[in-house]
Formats: structure tokens, sequence, C-alpha cells
């Protein structure tokens, strides 16, 4: 035999044996996969003939039962095809759950025993807080220019899993003091340092912003800075406070992932860029929001910091990636985590899921600016006879900026694209290769863009002007004025 054959002809009693265990393996187990998928179909038609027919006992003791969980099951109709049962799902939806509840308790069993790359610590309370008018406290910081030299004020509610410390990651000293700009970050309800709400919602949520605005005594419309998450909030401020925003800049703006506003095109491509982790966490939030607990516990309110994106079951494109990974994004990130669950409270946090997704009470559409709709009525005739009723506006009139990264898959475009149809008037800015952290978080460059495209040319902090200015003294034996004279820095005294 030649060598050629020898080398190609495996001989037993070597390494040939071990080749062909492995292939009779194979067909063997090739075999019984197909020799069970026809046992299984003997049985299903042996069960169809003689179990489940229309007169047989089961099918009368448990058809109306089935029939009615049928109907309380219509809502996964959202994600099967038009032409499928919801019964026909249960078996996929089984298999579906078994391996993510799976795959949770994998995820936790192998943080639990894999060296902690870090320990999350609580820090003493050190925030300056308000009272609110109901009794709860509402820790908020500072930061920019003050209250009388501030050119423009903006108040920024912060997103999911963090707090107060977050405002614009990175956003320098310098350039808030270049364009005169007072930022105001606060912790909402039973995040960070302030007190929980027993009845939260995004109007209650609004009525926060309000009270804090004129507690830190923003007597001028100020603009609202609405960021991932943390947006809805923003949104809520310009559906139930317009009269005292000046504007709004949004940046990736989270929208209710089940709005119903949505195209179907819009919801399908919102929906393939997540996780399947996450669209879990969102299903559970609006069906079974009492689960979610266990599952926070088990990551973010453990006192272990792990990386965010599988804390909030992300996708990350490579840019965003290679930004979370850095030691600056990752320092950042557990002094803002470590503050957000101080209380070690499941409750504000699934409150905060449920708000993304079940009804926020109003729809982005209500803030399209248009012309009320005119009222019927003798007076208002006798009004438009005389030239004395003027049309009323309705909606948001201020301006509204967002900026989207076309890369983000936390928020994706399609989310945006709904937005700038539903609010014509919304200016979009849609940034090429930007995904959901690297436009806003330590970006000098990106926050310049911001503050130029809204505020226009940087002018600095307002200046006082001392020229001429009178302080009156009251006292109960007299009154005494002193008039200041800037060129010669003279006073002169009344008695």
């Amino acid at each position: 035999m030649s060598p050629e054959v020898n080398e190609s002809t495996p001989e037993y009693g070597g390494g040939g044996d071990e080749d062909n265990w492995k292939f009779h393996a194979v067909e063997f187990g090739k075999g019984l996969v197909e020799m069970s998928v026809e046992f299984g179909k003997a049985v299903r038609d042996v069960i169809k003939q003689n179990v489940i027919r229309e007169n047989s006992l089961i099918v009368r003791k448990l058809g109306p039962p089935v029939n009615k969980i049928c109907k309380n099951l219509m809502f996964l109709n959202e994600y099967l095809p038009e032409d499928r049962h919801p019964m026909h799902s249960w078996s996929v939806i089984f298999v579906v759950l078994f391996f993510a509840f799976a795959a949770f308790y994998m995820t936790s069993e192998n943080d639990a025993t894999s060296p902690l790359i870090k320990k999350l610590s609580i820090h003493p309370p050190h925030a300056t807080r308000i009272l609110l008018p109901d009794g709860r406290h509402l820790a908020y910081q500072e930061q920019g220019v003050s209250a009388e030299k501030a050119r423009f004020s903006l108040i920024a509610p912060h997103a999911f899993m963090s707090s107060r410390l977050a405002g614009i990651p990175g956003l320098k000293v310098s350039l808030m003091q270049e364009f005169g700009v007072r930022l105001i970050t606060y912790d909402i309800p039973g995040f960070g340092e302030s007190d929980p709400h027993p009845n939260r919602n995004l109007k209650s949520s609004a009525d926060d912003i309000l009270h804090l605005s004129y507690s830190v005594d923003v007597m001028d419309k100020f603009w609202v800075v609405g960021y991932s998450s943390g947006s809805m909030h923003a949104w809520a401020a310009l559906k139930y406070i317009p009269d005292r925003l000046a504007g709004a800049v949004m940046v990736a703006p989270m929208i209710n992932p089940y709005e119903p506003g949505m195209t179907k095109d819009e919801r399908r491509r919102t929906w393939n860029k997540w996780t399947v982790k996450k669209k879990i966490m969102y299903i559970l939030a609006r069906r079974f929001p009492r689960l979610l607990p266990y599952f926070f516990h088990r990551s973010f309110l453990s006192g272990n910091l792990g990386q965010i994106d599988n804390w909030l079951s992300l996708s990350l494109g490579k840019r965003d990636r290679d930004l979370i990974e850095g030691q600056m994004f990752q320092e950042f990130l557990q002094r803002d985590v470590e503050e957000s669950v101080r209380q070690a409270n499941a409750k504000p946090f699934m409150e905060e899921a449920i708000l993304q997704v079940t009804s926020w009470g109003f729809s982005l559409a209500d803030l399209k600016l248009r012309k009320k709709l005119k009222k019927k009525g003798i007076l208002h005739w006798l009004k438009m006879k005389y030239g004395q009723a003027e049309d009323e506006l309705t909606g948001f009139v201020g301006p509204l900026h967002i900026w989207q990264g076309m890369d983000d898959m936390v928020v994706p475009p399609s989310m945006v694209d709904f937005t700038e149809r539903v609010i014509p008037g919304a200016m979009v800015h849609k940034l090429l290769y930007h995904g959901h952290f690297t436009y806003f978080y330590f970006c000098d460059e990106c926050h310049r863009q911001i503050f130029n495209t809204v505020f226009g040319d940087p002018q600095g902090p307002l200046v006082m002007d001392f020229n001429d200015t009178s302080i009156v003294l009251e006292d109960s034996d007299y009154v005494e004025e002193v008039t200041i004279d800037s060129p010669e820095n003279k006073m002169t005294s009344l008695v």
C-alpha cells in the first residue's frame, strides 16, 4: 500500500478508534433525535384522537378556563406574528423565561464567585437640601456661576441608577463661567439624599422641579436638561410647567418603549437594538413589577460595583465600550452609583422602572405647538365678531434641542425619529459615530458645541452695576441713605 494511502487511511488501535467512536456517537445521537421526534408526533396524534376531543371530559372541564386565559394573554400578540394564537407561544415563552432566569442566576453566581473589582462605599451625608411643601426633603447641587451672575440657569434631573452628582459629566467650570451658566442638579425622590415620594408620578416630578427652581432663587425662566431615561422628567416639565421654561436640551432622550403612537417599524427598530435581558426587564416592569427588587438586589443593590452594561443589560458600540472601560469613567461611575444607592431601598428604583414603561399621563404629541380648538357658544361668537378673540396656542412654545448618537443602542435612533415626527418643531442634531455616552460624558468639544448652539456666542456672567445705587437702611430711630459714587468713590450720608 502506498504511503499516501497509509496516511489517509486510519489504522485500528490508534487515533482511528477515537475518530470512529466519535462518528458512531454522532450518528447514534442523530438517530435518537429522529426517533424522539417521531415518537413525539405519534404521542401527539394519539392525544388529539383520544383525549382532546370536543366531547371528552378533559375538554369539557378545562375548555372554558383555557379560553379565558387565552383572552387574558392577548397582549402577547404584540410579540407574535399576526397569524399566531397567544397559546401557541407558551412553549416558546416558557423556554425563553427558563433560560433567561437561568442566565440571571448564572450571571449573579459568576459575579459572586469571581474576584470583586470594587466595593461600593456609603459616604457621610453632605448634600444641601430644601424642604418641599409636602414635607419631603430634596437634595441638590449647584455648579457654575452664582444666582446673581447667572445669564442662563439649567436644571437637570438624572437618569436611572444615577444621582445629583452626575449633572453633565466632565463639564468644566471655566466653560460655565465663559457662558454665564448656572447648573442645578438634584436627586429624584428616593435616590441619593432625597426623601421618597409615596405617590410618585411624572406630574409630581415636574412639581419638584418647579419648587426647586424657586427655592434656589431661579426667578427667570430656566432651561431643563434631559439625558437618557432622565429625559422623561424633562418631558414632564415641558408638559406641566412650560411657562417656567426658557427651553430644553435633550441628549439621547428616552421615550416610553410602549408609546402607542409609535409605528410598527419604529417599535421594531427600537426593540431589536436591545438585549434579551433588557427586553425581559421592561416586560417585568410593565407586567410583573414586584419581581424587580429581586434582580436589583442581586446587581447594583448588592454592594458590589460591576460593569454598567451588565447591570442595566445594555448593548454598547465600540466607542461607548472604550469610554466606559476608561479609568476616568469608572471612577466617576463608582461615586455616582454609590450616591444613587445610598438608601439601599429597591422601591424607588422599581418606581422609576415602572414610570418608564407605563402610561406617562401625556403623549409627546401633546407638546406639539398648535392652535387651541375653537370654543363654541354665543360669548365666543361675539368676541370673534368684534375682534376681541385671539388665537391661543397649546404645546411647548420654547426651543427644543435634541442630540442623538446614530450608533446609540441604549436609546436607539428610532426613538428620536418618533420624537421628530410628532414634534416637528424640535431641532434634532444627529451625531454620526457617536453612541449613548460618548457625546455627553467627558467631551469638552461636545459641551462647547451644545452651549454655542443653544446660547450663541459666550458673553460671560452678568455684571452687577453699582452706579447710582441707593441703599436704604431703616431703623426705629432714623433712616440713613447711602449713595455710592463710583468714579470718586464718595459716600454722602443724610440723617
